[in-house]
């Protein structure tokens, strides 16, 4: 049977899988037999994109649009619709889902489903492919019941089991409010059937699976539900499997802490978001999270479990400022997590954090990712500034490579020193980007020696061993004079950190 509906999307990187197709497809019922899978990778040429659409030849392509990939669809749809017009295309997804608020890209395609797709792109599909016009071009996506879905894990291929995560999800929505998230519109949190679920991640694990991610907005809402879970993937543990939770950071009892304790070393990863510890903020943008229970379980992660913690900061938040921000930098910089993401806040569409834009002067870039520029209380110069920091945070401290260097760059004021460090370096290398990790190591030698002249002795040795650790080959670019006796404090650090 000739393909008549292909479900595509961009995906940020080749080892991401597009999740809302797969369910999209799973749910297509009669139409499923007629219908192809089409993901790309967002570095791909639009026009070699819509090359390889046309090819199939289709009557129906729907598109899944997010805040990463809308301008990169809107040229894949723009040819589309120039050489092909007779194809109807549908659009789904976050960025296209609020009738109040949607995206010039909405006036060129055919349909739009705003909200939930399952049910609505079937029947839109079926009266598109029956000749039928549909009456509305706006859709409301209509209400689902999770347990009535068919789950999509089948149609995760071979090639996705063996290279790519497989996101999977327990629940869906969020009882919480806060504003900068579009799930402050869910009502609350709803399961799927845990039995049914089990039996589907089980048969992932027999094909091979072993690279879990989990997209529940709070995976420990309901802790009989978290344990039940950790209890059947520590049953099957092997030394490569790997799981991701993004949980809430003020809520880990007992029970879940003695199975989470249970984990090897670096199996699972724990997505915490933390987003700030200002307590007005938090109150201004409908957050509610218990900042000393926050503190002490994250404390507690590091000191008795092996996860891998992954704390999120937002920057730009109504009521921020620098000096806030600086506050829960350091905060959250004395609880060592393995990562501290940075994050720039967004414009999302239909987020409640839309209605502070006017009291709080907010202004956003105009094109995606429509990420905040300035503020009542930060300046565009400081703005960009914290943009760098954040850049050069991931390349530095979320990277891992220096990890023995890190602790003397911070100091005893981590978001200080490193403003510091990250401003020189953006003036010595003239740009955050396309920085080889040999200059980056030249770079910190050289800027931190010439703004401490005192701290190269210790500098030197951690620097080098860190440079050993990295693979990097050959020489390091810097400390070419000192005595080889240097070399030989590094290697006793080295054998005292391993």
């Amino acid at each position: 049977m000739p393909v008549e509906i292909l479900l595509s999307t961009l995906n940020a990187r080749y080892m991401h899988t597009a999740f809302a197709l797969r369910y999209l497809y799973a749910n297509l019922g009669d139409l499923q037999t007629r219908a192809q899978l089409c993901e790309f990778p967002i570095q791909q040429r639009p026009i070699d994109i819509a090359e390889q659409l046309l090819s199939y030849k289709p009557k129906i392509i729907g598109f899944s649009v997010y805040i990463w990939n809308i301008e990169e669809i809107t040229d894949v749809i723009n040819l589309l619709k120039q050489v092909a017009p007779q194809i109807k295309i549908i659009v789904g997804g976050p960025e296209v889902s609020f009738a109040e608020d949607l995206p010039s890209l909405t006036k060129v395609v055919d349909y739009v489903i705003t909200g939930p797709g399952e049910t609505s792109f079937y029947k839109l599909c079926s009266q598109i492919i029956e000749n039928k016009q549909p009456l509305d071009r706006i859709i409301t996506g209509e209400p689902i019941a999770l347990n009535s879905l068919t789950l999509p894990y089948a149609y995760y291929n071979k090639e996705d089991i063996r290279n790519r995560l497989i996101y999977v999800e327990a629940s869906r929505g969020c009882p919480f409010k806060c504003e900068f998230c579009l799930s402050a519109l869910d009502r609350t949190a709803k399961p799927f059937d845990l039995e049914k679920f089990l039996i589907e991640m089980d048969l992932l694990y027999q094909r091979g699976a072993r690279n879990f991610k989990f997209i529940d907005r709070t995976f420990n809402l309901k802790v009989s539900s978290s344990v039940a879970i950790l209890e059947f993937f520590l049953a099957r543990m092997s030394d490569d499997l790997y799981l991701h939770f993004e949980v809430v950071p003020d809520l880990l009892p007992d029970l879940l802490k003695q199975v989470l304790a249970k984990f090897p070393q670096g199996s699972l990863q724990l997505e915490i978001g933390v987003q700030t510890f200002d307590s007005e903020i938090q109150a201004l943008i409908s957050r509610k999270q218990d900042n000393e229970k926050t503190r002490n379980n994250l404390r507690w992660l590091r000191e008795n479990t092996g996860a891998h913690i992954h704390a999120d900061l937002v920057f730009g938040l109504p009521g921020d400022s620098m000096e806030n921000f600086a506050e829960s930098f350091n905060q959250l910089v004395a609880l060592e997590p393995q990562e501290i993401q940075l994050g720039i806040l967004k414009r999302l569409r239909g987020a409640p954090i839309n209605r502070h834009t006017q009291s709080g002067v907010m202004r956003y870039n105009p094109k995606a990712p429509y990420n905040i520029l300035s503020t009542e209380k930060i300046d565009f110069d400081t703005m960009q500034r914290v943009n760098r920091f954040a850049r050069f945070w991931g390349m530095i401290a979320n990277s891992g490579r220096f990890k023995n260097t890190l602790p003397l760059l911070l100091g005893d004021n981590a978001f200080h020193q490193f403003l510091q460090l990250s401003d020189v370096l953006y003036l010595a290398a003239g740009s955050t980007w396309k920085i080889s990790l040999k200059r980056l190591f030249e770079l910190v030698y050289s800027i931190s020696v010439k703004n401490q002249p005192d701290s190269e002795p210790v500098l030197l040795p951690l620097l080098l061993l860190d440079y050993q650790r990295s693979g990097l080959k050959g020489q390091p670019p810097f400390g070419q004079t000192k005595t080889s006796s240097r070399c030989g404090v590094a290697n006793k650090r080295q054998r005292q950190h391993q």
